[in-house]
């Protein structure tokens, strides 16, 4: 467990530059979903809060998936004809496919070319590319270099390794008084890309601080891993824990200028479906709502048919929806300080509604009770129902489980007092419990 500084961002006045500043740190590691950027990373991460770090060795079965190989680059560069290096790595930790096996040859123009990737709509721009899990090598560069290139012999060197290691991922677990657990997942795979994910890294490690210091009622549980095979390890190996989590985010690109975007989970109307809209909405800000949909980051794990966890995604710019997006132009001047603090105070919002969001369950479920016997209803009907008489019947109409209180209060339009009287004495006759 990494020991972090003695202090607490959230209270220091400075939260939005503090988090920017640890974006800024981030930003150069070359991460990928295995080897020591990532440590590198959660190394740094740990300097904000204590974080737990485990380590899944290659070749490891997780689920239907096993462990990949780990792989770590020291260098890389393309050098022409003349001996000056024209891609190179130092520059740029973009400039190579993430996982590329090691080579160095020298090779024709016409040799290297299918190697190489661009983005000609956007000739100044670096793309991000991947080869996780077929073994290949190649190299990213502008359309603008590549246009330039002459024929003659090329020298091509990629410095990596590519052995037996293991997987890296990183916890943050601050105990409530209840073992119920809300989980806050964010990425930690991607190189030298600002918004997609440093600015979930970042503003994921300042709410586990601040919410180490103030403990909750429900568990909070931050989870730090690689993409997609990071979630997957993380579900193999807590199999037996995952029934805990009540509520989930998924968190990436939080620190761009478009609004916000939240992305519901499976199931559509769970208590993170109501919870963050509502949020964004009581601080007036723009934002979207879009359906469930099988592709973009660790909600589709969570989601999946086996665990059918309720986790949803919170966001700025949409996966592939805008033209940096995994592009060099994802740099540090593409996310602000400003961005981060509000999608940090979002989400606090959202945590502490969930954490007051008392549920209960309706102990005589089938039709409606009778009220009347019990001393809560009038005994001469057909007049108007009043006030607390409608409360209770809301209160036992929603009271599954799943509703909280707030719950209710939004869908009746009540007032908060009067279906928190109705509760109260619905509990008191035994008609509620408390979940």
């Amino acid at each position: 467990m990494a020991e972090a500084v003695d202090r607490d961002p959230a209270t220091s006045g400075d939260l939005d530059a503090e988090m920017y500043e640890l974006a800024r740190r981030l930003y150069p590691i070359c991460r990928s979903i295995t080897g020591g950027g990532v440590r590198e990373t959660l190394r740094i991460i740990g300097e904000v809060v204590p974080i737990d770090v485990t380590e899944v060795p290659s070749g490891t079965p997780v689920l239907d998936w096993t462990v990949p190989r780990e792989w770590n680059i020291r260098d890389a560069w393309i050098a022409d004809p003349s001996g000056n290096r024209i891609v190179d790595f130092r520059r740029s930790n973009l400039h190579v496919v993430s996982y590329s096996t090691p080579i160095h040859e020298r090779m024709s123009l016409a040799e290297l070319r299918p190697h190489l990737h661009t983005l000609p709509e956007h000739p100044n721009w670096i793309p991000y590319r991947t080869s996780y899990y077929k073994e290949a090598w190649g190299f990213c560069l502008t359309q603008r270099t590549l246009d330039g290139l002459v024929d003659g012999e090329y020298e091509v060197r990629i410095d990596s390794t590519l052995g037996d290691g293991s997987l890296t991922y990183g916890e943050v677990v601050v105990p409530g008084t209840v073992q119920d657990e809300v989980l806050i997942s964010t990425h930690v795979c991607h190189p030298s890309l600002a918004d997609d994910n440093v600015s979930g890294m970042a503003v994921a490690a300042f709410l586990a601080r601040h919410f180490a210091r103030r403990p909750r009622r429900l568990t909070l549980r931050f989870l730090f891993a690689p993409g997609t095979i990071g979630a997957i390890t993380w579900l193999s190996r807590n199999q037996d824990r995952v029934g805990r989590i009540r509520a989930g985010l998924t968190l990436t690109c939080l620190g761009d200028s478009h609004p916000f975007t939240y992305k519901r989970t499976v199931f559509g109307a769970a208590e993170i479906d109501r919870v963050v809209p509502r949020a964004l909405a009581s601080m007036s800000l723009p934002h979207d709502v879009i359906d469930y949909f099988p592709y973009g980051y660790d909600e589709r794990q969570y989601n999946s048919p086996g665990f059918r966890l309720p986790v949803g995604s919170l966001m700025r710019g949409r996966h592939g929806r805008f033209p940096e997006y995994h592009t060099s132009a994802d740099d540090l001047s593409f996310i602000t300080a400003e961005r981060l603090g509000e999608s940090w105070r979002v989400l606090e919002r959202a945590i502490e509604l969930i954490d007051k969001g008392r549920r209960f369950r309706n102990l005589a479920p089938l039709g409606e009770p009778q009220l009347g016997r019990r001393g809560l209803y009038r005994a001469i009907g057909g007049t108007d129902i009043a006030e607390l008489e409608h409360a209770m019947l809301w209160a036992l109409s929603l009271s599954d489980g799943e509703h909280s209180v707030d719950d209710i209060v939004q869908r009746s339009g009540l007032s908060s007092e009067v279906i928190s009287a109705a509760v109260e004495l619905l509990t008191a006759k035994g008609l509620l419990s408390e979940v």
